[in-house]
C-alpha cells in the first residue's frame, strides 16, 4: 500500500482557517477512501509565507508516494514558488493530493486544473458580490 505524508497548517490560507484536528481527520478519511496509508502530518510553521515543513516533506519522496494536503490553497500563493514545488514532487515521481477538493497532481498535465482553481479564486475576490441591497 502506497503511503502519503499529511501536510497541514495552523495559519489562514486564502482568508480561511481550519483546526488542525479537523484537517487531520479529513486527510485520514481521504487516505482510507483512496486506499493509501496515511502518515502523520507535518504541520507548517505559523510564520507568514513559510513553507519550510512542506519543503522538508517533499524531500521524503520517494520514501513516500506523495503528499496529501488539506486544501489546494495551502500551497504557496506565489505562482513561481508553487510551480517549483509541484515540479520537484513530479520529478521525484511523487504525487500531490488535495483532500478537500479531491484533486491529484500525478503528471504535469494535472497542474492546469489546480492553477485554474487558483486563478478563479483570486479573480473572485475582485468581483462585485451584489449591486442590490435588501
Amino acid at each position: 500500500m502506497n503511503k502519503l505524508r499529511g501536510y497541514i497548517t495552523s495559519r489562514k490560507f486564502m482568508g480561511e482557517s481550519c483546526h488542525q484536528s479537523t484537517q487531520n481527520l479529513v486527510l485520514r478519511d481521504y487516505c482510507v477512501r483512496m486506499n493509501y496509508k496515511y502518515l502523520l502530518s507535518g504541520t507548517e510553521y505559523s510564520i507568514s509565507n513559510s513553507y519550510l515543513m512542506l519543503k522538508q516533506i517533499v524531500n521524503e519522496i520517494p520514501k513516500v508516494k506523495g503528499i496529501v494536503c488539506y486544501s489546494v490553497f495551502q500551497m504557496p500563493e506565489n505562482f513561481e514558488i508553487r510551480i517549483k514545488l509541484i515540479n520537484k514532487i513530479l520529478e521525484k515521481n511523487g504525487e500531490l493530493h488535495f483532500a478537500l477538493e479531491n484533486i491529484i497532481i500525478a503528471h504535469k498535465s494535472d497542474i492546469d486544473k489546480v492553477e485554474n482553481i487558483w486563478l478563479v479564486t483570486k479573480t473572485m475576490k475582485d468581483c462585485i458580490v451584489s449591486i442590490y441591497q435588501d
